[in-house]
């Protein structure tokens, strides 16, 4: 009799899981608004009305980027204009939104009220999740609170509802940890992944779960964007055209549908579980370069300590007496034993932290997108003192005979007394949001920002000494790059792909290099910086040359790469570790940039490599791994 009744309720679930009702809403991407861009403001308006104009479209839907550089003043932009539509909407953040964030990616949840979502419609489940990179230029990561949340739901759900998640990205090697997101929604009825990213209509397959990525309002001069019907098990979507490819305003006109594709009833996909010493995460057997038997090769490279964080890293993790410090993106700061990698206390922020702890003494200074820039003890994480800030603090502290110099978000750069937190000096008018750790000595104050220019500022008095600036874009700014000075010269690299030397004393521009991106390391003797360019390659200039003098230039085998992470050499100057976005370590002679060995530790960005005594390493990834390693 169970039997009889258990069968009759899978009968009747599965029935009444194909019985949706029609379903029909508008998708747009990429809208990416920004205060000046007068063309995409004024397309997303006409998409607006268009769709305010068909009464049977029942809520509209925005898959990630949603402004152009993740400011505050963008999403306020967008959001007066979305709330213009007259029935439901909702969205997700891509890229763009998170990875030029001055509020270090708060904004967003505080305009919209949220950083996921899930409703139902029509008997189907519609969720969306945060894509990353969170505040660092790398492929897409998605946040560990998101996977969490994912996680919880879709465990929670019937067995046999119909689910379509939005991310922004494509869910395949373009996010580090793609397999993951991909076992989560295999533990539901997934029907679709809809995404963007590519600002264009694209049918794709992930490992057999059906996948569109959608088009942005703008393409060339034709405006328009998707209709996606869901009606009788069937699910089609197709285009809305209102400026032709020509430019010129036409009455809308629907084109047929582009994609199509049968809903099914039952759950078609198995989570892979797969794992093992050389495959921690659980890899799909399709893409072996991202497993980990790689460090079979090189056994002298081995594990002292590996420690999991709850949450992802966007700091680096330092050491300082007989702890290493960090903090993760939650917001928490956390002191773990330096021998045993085991957590000793830790002290919660109230805004997620992108700032890498400064230590002098036994003070620890570090800032948070909560807009304080905090003291701690170094011994037990009490709060010391804390000095407000009118927006985030995403910069790192650079700590000089006392005295912390950090950035915000605020347009204010500061210098601040570690032993009692009172402002010595506050230098005012500073074009863009700053991220950086600056570099500090007796004559100068140097750091970047994101609206295109470098300063020097006096450390006494704040007083600005020059500006260099950099032509086009906001985004080739010299902002994540953390500068370094030999030779009375100043050293830099720009995403325009371009290595700069200045006069420290003027800003004067000496010479410029091609090659770089936002990665430079100085040789202990300053005799040599190292640059790590986007194809494959570590540049190494002579830093007493009066022009461009490249030493040598190595292909190490680590592919494109984007990462800001700098490289870092060992105290005796012999050897020169370079990080990279995907996880993995190389270490190359510094003398000629031969490999010795490779090593991978995460899927992940590398945040940082502290060379310590004994030939050990400290490493940070932005997937949550703290990690001590000997070679």
């Amino acid at each position: 009799m169970k039997r009889i009744v258990f069968v009759l309720f899978l009968i009747i679930s599965i029935a009444a899981a194909a019985q949706t009702a029609p379903v029909r809403f508008a998708y747009l991407s990429d809208i990416h608004i920004s205060e000046g861009a007068n063309s995409r403001i004024e397309n997303l308006k006409r998409c607006i009305a268009d769709i305010n104009s068909q009464p049977d479209i029942q809520f509209t839907i925005l898959g990630g980027d949603i402004t152009d550089f993740g400011a505050d003043r963008e999403f306020e932009m967008t959001k007066a204009m979305l709330d213009q539509l007259t029935h439901p909407y909702w969205l997700v953040a891509g890229n763009h939104d998170a990875k030029w964030s001055e509020s270090g990616c708060n904004t967003f949840a505080k305009v919209f009220g949220y950083e996921q979502f899930e409703f139902e419609a029509g008997g189907i489940k519609f969720l969306g999740c945060n894509c990353g990179p969170n505040m660092r230029m790398a492929p897409a990561l998605i946040p560990h609170e998101s996977l969490s949340w994912l996680d919880s739901l879709t465990r929670a759900l019937p067995r046999e509802q119909p689910v379509i998640l939005v991310n922004h990205y494509p869910q395949d090697t373009s996010v580090l940890n793609y397999f993951q997101l991909m076992n989560t929604v295999k533990q539901c009825n997934i029907q679709l992944l809809l995404g963007g990213h590519w600002h264009r209509n694209t049918i794709l397959n992930y490992e057999g779960v059906p996948g569109i990525l959608g088009r942005s309002p703008d393409r060339g001069k034709e405006v328009g964007y998707n209709i996606i019907d869901i009606r009788d098990g069937q699910l089609a979507a197709h285009e809305r055209i209102l400026v032709n490819t020509e430019g010129q305003a036409i009455p809308p006109q629907d084109r047929k549908p582009w994609y199509t594709q049968a809903l099914h009833e039952t759950p078609q996909f198995e989570p892979d579980r797969a794992s093992g010493r050389d495959n921690p995460y659980g890899l799909p057997g399709n893409y072996p370069f991202l497993k980990f038997d790689v460090n079979r090769e090189f056994p002298n490279v081995r594990e002292v300590w590996r420690s999991q964080d709850e949450g992802d890293i966007g700091c680096a993790a330092v050491k300082a007496g007989r702890y290493v410090l960090y903090a993760n993106e939650a917001g928490v700061v956390k002191a773990l034993d330096a021998a045993t990698g085991q957590e000793c206390w830790r002290f919660a922020t109230e805004g997620k932290v992108f700032s890498t702890p400064a230590v002098w003494k036994k003070r620890v200074v570090i800032g948070s997108t909560d807009g304080f820039i905090y003291c701690l003890s170094l011994r037990n994480g009490r709060l010391l003192w804390r000095y407000r800030c009118d927006k985030s603090v995403l910069a790192t502290p650079a700590i000089h005979k006392g005295i912390a110099y950090v950035g915000s978000s605020d347009h204010v750069f500061r210098a601040l007394k570690v032993r009692n937190g009172r402002l010595l000096w506050a230098r005012e008018g500073i074009a863009g949001f700053v991220e950086c750790r600056p570099y500090v000595d007796d004559q100068q104050v140097v750091f970047g920002d994101w609206a295109n220019t470098l300063y020097s500022l006096d450390p006494k008095t704040g007083q600005p000494q020059w500006t260099w600036h950099v032509k086009g874009s906001r985004m080739l700014s010299p902002a994540a790059v953390y500068p370094v000075k030999a030779h009375g010269k100043i050293f830099f690299v720009t995403p325009e792909r371009k290595t700069y030397a200045l006069d420290a004393r003027t800003g004067e521009q000496l010479w410029v290099s091609t090659g770089g991106r936002e990665s430079i390391a100085l040789s202990p003797d300053s005799e040599t910086i190292y640059v790590k360019t986007m194809f494959d390659s570590v540049q190494a200039y002579a830093t007493a040359a009066s022009g461009v003098e490249k030493r040598w230039e190595v292909q190490p085998g680590f592919g494109y790469e984007i990462a800001p992470t700098p490289c870092a050499c060992s105290a005796d100057g012999k050897l020169l570790f370079v990080p990279t976005d995907k996880g993995n370590l190389f270490c190359l002679n510094a003398a000629d940039g031969a490999p010795l060995w490779k090593h991978k530790i995460s899927v992940a960005m590398l945040n940082n490599i502290l060379p310590l005594p004994d030939n050990q390493l400290l490493v940070s990834t932005m997937d949550g791994v703290v990690t001590l390693l000997k070679y």
